[in-house]
């Protein structure tokens, strides 16, 4: 069998200097580390992964974290992390928090001391907790952005920017909105975004409240939109938005007719719905690929941490229509 030693027996060097020119190639000199080379390309040898990564101070694996693995928003998050992963030979832990700060923390804390890299997607940790966690492996915040800690920030004011002109041109003038959960970096920036572009377009808001980013939030938001004066409803997210208008459905309200609905993240799903769903597409995916990039190829140190924006942007689908003479 060869073995570490039969490829130094070969290139004439001593099994630490083959260990070297795996692990640490800027270390041993040229001509050795060509004849190691040579050697190891001859006789078929591939270094132990788990080995070389012990060798390099490294475990070979990258994490990711997202609050919750069955909301549709953070499918595309886990599917181009782990491609980045793979394309740079790297294994990929998988965890949700289940919503909750607490559990986030804990898995954080525990999946740090086995990854090279941990992605946190949508954070509700505080800084001091994330922080905390930085100090043990590096981190790339998505969707929320703090000094000191790389991130890829998707920003919501172009997307919702664009979802309130859509809806003036319609001729809607009162819009709904259902928030977000409290605890969620993203909530306070959606409501900021979309009370900024309804101050400026005219466009009268009515806050119902924070709902869990969850399908039957959305329905039982439902009745409270119709107990409102309005046209038309912005949804924090697409399960919401697809709750209300179910609901609305049942209730024998038209969606866009009657009523006009907005989703944000345009996950997989949105197109698919009966009307099909207009919603704020987070270009998510792409966020956590470029996330994977930021870890496997840090920039130089400069004093700043990295940082990258990806815009938001609407598309629009049957849900919304005219407002209602």
């Amino acid at each position: 069998m060869t073995n570490i030693r039969t490829v130094a027996a070969r290139a004439g060097v001593s099994p630490s200097t083959v260990s070297r020119a795996f692990a640490r190639p800027e270390v041993v000199a040229e001509e050795a580390r060509r004849r190691v080379f040579a050697a190891a390309a001859e006789l078929g040898y591939q270094p132990n992964p788990v080995a070389r990564s012990l060798a390099m101070g490294r475990t070979g694996n990258l994490g990711v974290i997202v609050p919750d693995i069955a909301n549709p928003f953070f499918t595309p998050l886990i599917k181009e992390v782990q491609r980045e992963a793979r394309r740079r030979e790297r294994s990929l832990f998988v965890a949700d928090s289940d919503e909750h700060v607490r559990q986030e923390l804990e898995v954080a804390l525990a999946m740090a001391r086995q990854v090279d890299g941990l992605v946190l997607a949508s954070s509700r940790l505080p800084e001091e907790d994330i922080r905390a966690v930085a100090a043990l492996t590096p981190v790339v915040t998505v969707s929320r952005v703090l000094d000191g800690v790389p991130a890829v920030a998707t920003p919501s004011d172009r997307g919702i920017g664009q979802a309130v002109e859509h809806l003036l041109a319609l001729g809607h003038r009162r819009l709904a909105y259902l928030g977000g959960p409290e605890e969620s970096y993203v909530t306070p920036e959606r409501h900021g975004a979309l009370h900024d572009a309804a101050a400026r377009g005219g466009l009268e808001v009515v806050d119902l409240g924070h709902f869990q980013p969850r399908y039957e939030p959305g329905v039982r938001a439902a009745d409270l939109v119709l107990a409102e004066d309005v046209t038309a409803v912005l949804a924090y997210n697409d399960q919401i938005a697809l709750g209300v208008v179910n609901r609305l459905t049942e209730r024998g309200v038209r969606v866009p007719e009657e009523i006009s609905v907005v989703g944000v993240d345009d996950t997989w799903i949105a197109g698919l719905t009966r009307p099909a769903l207009t919603s704020v597409r987070v270009p998510v995916g792409r966020a956590g690929a470029v996330a994977v990039r930021m870890l496997a190829d840090p920039a130089p140190g400069d004093g700043h941490a990295a940082r990258e924006s990806l815009a938001t942007e609407l598309i629009v689908r049957a849900s919304t229509g005219p407002a209602p003479r």
